[in-house]
């Protein structure tokens, strides 16, 4: 069983056993607290397996990093997949489930297409969306689905491996903060994004000056990096804008 959600567990599960289970649902929170493992031992418990479970996600693969925005988007191709997978019979004779993880990285063209699919549910199906941004999704998308909300639980093992990772990040770029311009634009230079997610260095400050912020509330320039970190993450996640330039003007800020 999963390390916390167990409100929601059980909100689900009495759902099930009445058989009054929604036909979509979006799971929302942050990022890396479980959501996507929810849905899967979620799909387990409807005994709903290989081959009537079927995964959509946007996936960075090393060969599209010069094309950022192809490397993070789920686009119509695997929408009109997970409508050809739903038209079939289950397998197993129980559920056909599909989890999609990251479901705000669908394009435009993507969330259209689905809408036929939340809107028309065919046969014994299941639609679960997970996403740590649904405003970034149409509303015509969300609303068509039951939204079940998660937070970070109290006692989730910490991440060593990711924790190490941002810990490097800060240890290079923090000395960089005070230095003139030249020194900035020469670090940014020096990355190479084929190896470093800019996503990654862009929250790895995010977390930092959120504990900035928490010793001293009143720290107005603090508030506005904030702020600039997240429009500068939507902007590298959901258009094709340079990692390079965006690093280049969250350093001017700093």
């Amino acid at each position: 069983m999963l390390i916390g959600h167990k409100k929601q567990w059980e909100f689900l599960k009495k759902k099930f056993e009445s058989n009054q289970l929604s036909h979509a649902y979006l799971f929302v929170g942050q990022r890396e607290i479980g959501k996507k493992t929810f849905a899967l031992e979620f799909a387990e418990l409807l005994g709903c397996k290989f081959p009537d479970l079927l995964i959509i996600e946007s996936v960075n693969s090393e060969s599209s990093v010069k094309n950022k925005k192809d490397s993070l988007e789920i686009d119509i191709s695997q929408i009109r997949e997970a409508q050809k997978f739903l038209s079939y019979k289950s397998y197993n004779g129980k559920h056909k489930i599909v989890v999609v993880d990251n479901a705000e990285r669908m394009n435009v063209e993507a969330q259209s297409c689905f809408l036929k699919t939340l809107e028309e549910p065919k046969g014994n199906t299941l639609i679960i969306m997970v996403s740590s941004k649904p405003d970034m999704m149409l509303p015509t998308i969300s609303s068509r689905c039951q939204t079940v909300k998660f937070f970070k639980p109290k006692d989730l093992p910490k991440n060593s491996e990711k924790a190490d990772k941002e810990q490097k990040v800060l240890n290079d770029l923090l000395p960089r903060i005070n230095s003139s311009l030249a020194e900035k634009f020469k670090y940014v230079k020096a990355i190479d994004f084929d190896k470093q997610d800019p996503v990654e260095i862009l929250e790895a400050l995010q977390k930092h000056f959120r504990n900035v912020l928490l010793q001293d509330h009143s720290q107005k320039k603090v508030i506005n990096i904030l702020n600039l970190i997240e429009e500068l993450n939507n902007k590298l996640t959901f258009t094709n804008a340079s990692p390079k330039l965006a690093l280049e003007i969250l350093l001017l800020e700093l």
